[in-house]
């Protein structure tokens, strides 16, 4: 019964462990081989960490195993997806560019651990339990911005998302903040606010994302309250980077994003 529940990273992380001794090396001779710390490789084989692609496709290199690992990690993030997602997590995960844009929340892409918690606890629906999957499912996907191949994520958000502080979050809202001024530092990642003053804007109608494939095709991925939409149809799509137009532009650069957050964050943080 106990094998019947077993999911796809559980069984990549019992591959890693077994071959890892199969080799004869410990956590810290297997570390030194893929530039990992003995305690990663712990972390990782004991599911303290989540997975990503770039700790297995090392793992594929050590043990030569050519992109299995990899290739293991694509049905693991499929493990319990809801259908009607799923062709959207496909795009996300081959996307070359992605465009993000919301008004309300940080884009999933961009949160903290912490942050998102915190957005999952407040569906008094869900367990601990189905949060902590939750949290696993959303860190994991965060790891196609650590590829050797990233892809170049542009996100536009409301200034009110930034605005979430109170006395229980202010630490989570510190830490979220600080992780996008850092995230907005890489070469990959755009980060743009629209300021408070430009008042009413189309984009307050929803949030959305864009993905570009290498053919240069784009879909687009709609959520709201219930489940989510995938969209592919011409029109619907070219609508989405019409509407997607319209937000950036108002949106103000990099730098003076980074600035705004961190006039944000000053008073909340020693």
């Amino acid at each position: 019964m106990e094998s019947e529940q077993q999911t796809t990273a559980d069984l990549i992380r019992a591959q890693l462990r077994l071959m890892r001794t199969n080799a004869g090396l410990s956590q810290d001779e297997y570390g030194r081989r893929a530039n990992y710390s003995a305690s990663m490789v712990s972390a990782v084989e004991l599911g303290q960490r989540p997975l990503d692609r770039v700790y297995l496709a090392r793992a594929d290199a050590v043990f030569g195993t050519g992109n299995l690992f990899v290739s293991l990690l694509r049905l693991a993030e499929r493990d319990g997806e809801p259908v009607w997602v799923r062709q959207w997590f496909d795009a996300e995960r081959a996307a070359r560019q992605l465009r993000c844009f919301h008004p309300t929340l940080v884009p999933g892409l961009l949160q903290t651990e912490d942050y998102a918690r915190a957005v999952f606890r407040s569906d008094v629906t869900l367990t601990e339990g189905e949060i902590d999957k939750l949290i696993a499912a959303r860190l994991a996907r965060q790891s196609i911005l650590d590829q050797e191949r990233p892809p170049q994520l542009v996100a536009v958000l409301d200034e009110s998302a930034l605005h979430r502080f109170a006395e229980d979050y202010a630490q989570v809202m510190g830490g979220q903040l600080t992780h996008l001024i850092a995230c907005a530092e890489r070469p990959n990642v755009s980060i743009h606010v629209i300021p408070a003053k430009v008042g009413l804007h189309i984009g307050l109608n929803g949030p959305f994302v864009l993905g570009q494939s290498d053919e240069g095709g784009w879909v687009g991925f709609l959520d709201n309250q219930i489940f989510g939409n995938a969209v592919d149809r011409g029109e619907d799509v070219s609508t989405l980077l019409s509407r997607w137009e319209s937000v950036r532009n108002i949106a103000l650069p990099t730098w003076q994003s980074i600035e705004l957050m961190k006039d944000v964050m000053r008073p909340w943080t020693p």
